[in-house]
């Protein structure tokens, strides 16, 4: 993955849903659970909140919030 595109999924706004408006790097890791179990979108979004997955499950978040602009 290129750096790019992590800044890019970190930073892309949640456009609908409970969590509208907030970065993906910020949704609450058991609502990407949730999506998850449910299935992520289709197209970029999907992969990006996927990404946000791993990134939380491998409790990664800490050292990505430096991307945050």
């Amino acid at each position: 993955m290129e750096q790019q595109q992590l800044v890019e999924a970190v930073n892309q706004v949640m456009p609908f849903g409970k969590y509208a408006g907030r970065r993906l790097l910020e949704l609450p890791e058991p609502y990407l659970v949730w999506f998850h179990s449910k299935g992520f979108p289709e197209g970029k979004l999907g992969q990006q909140l996927a990404l946000m997955y791993e990134v939380k499950l491998n409790g990664l978040e800490g050292m990505l919030k430096p991307l945050l602009k």
